[in-house]
């Protein structure tokens, strides 16, 4: 990934929080000189290892599973904030008119190795820990225990646990710190109503 320092963020626990706080990941396997590219929930478990695991299940149908008879290296990309950023915004565009658009965004890269773990009760536990954290919202949050149990079993049979043991991570938060105060103050106002969660990183991770 190209990474200008100014962009880098090494800070792990942003990096973490990122990764909780949009955990669809992108999820590619190189195999043959063929990309499988799949896109999974993961949870995160920071206390594994020197720098955490990521779980979650895929479907035995996947060609995936098929790929995952030998654990393997795996890429795992998580997006968080995004938006189109116009020159329309830029103080220079009044002036010398010699600026141009581009795109902010917020992601996190993961490298790691990738394996199936033919447990039911891990499984489960993924599962039990996904929900939990996904229905945490909802008025009555549901349970695997809402379901008939024949169904869940039925469901069980047709997913397998996965994990991928981070290797690496780094962040690449390119959220204008490279334009003038005066650019960044009119990027944020633009972006209030248009998009309040990229208005507040810019102003966030802008050099003090």
């Amino acid at each position: 990934m190209y990474l200008p320092t100014h962009f880098q963020k090494e800070n792990m626990a942003e990096l973490f929080t990122l990764i909780e706080k949009n955990p669809l990941g992108t999820l590619i396997v190189v195999h043959d000189g063929e990309i499988e590219a799949n896109h999974i929930p993961l949870a995160l478990d920071c206390s594994v290892g020197e720098s955490g695991i990521l779980r979650g299940h895929i479907a035995k149908t996947n060609p995936l599973f098929e790929l995952l008879e030998n654990a393997q290296s795996a890429y795992v990309i998580f997006h968080a904030d995004q938006n189109y950023i116009s020159p329309n915004w830029y103080e220079g565009k009044q002036e010398h008119h010699r600026v141009v658009p581009t795109w902010n965004y917020r992601i996190v890269h993961v490298k790691g190795i990738i394996r199936k773990v033919n447990d039911e009760k891990y499984l489960r536990g993924i599962l039990a820990r996904l929900t939990r954290t996904h229905e945490a919202t909802q008025p009555i949050p549901w349970k695997m225990g809402d379901a008939p149990k024949d169904f869940i079993e039925e469901q069980l049979e047709k997913i397998v646990a996965i994990e991928v043991e981070i290797e690496s991570i780094v962040g690449k938060f390119k959220v204008s710190q490279n334009r003038s105060k005066q650019d960044v103050e009119n990027i944020e106002k633009a972006l209030e109503n248009l998009n309040p969660k990229m208005a507040q990183s810019v102003k966030k991770y802008f050099p003090q």
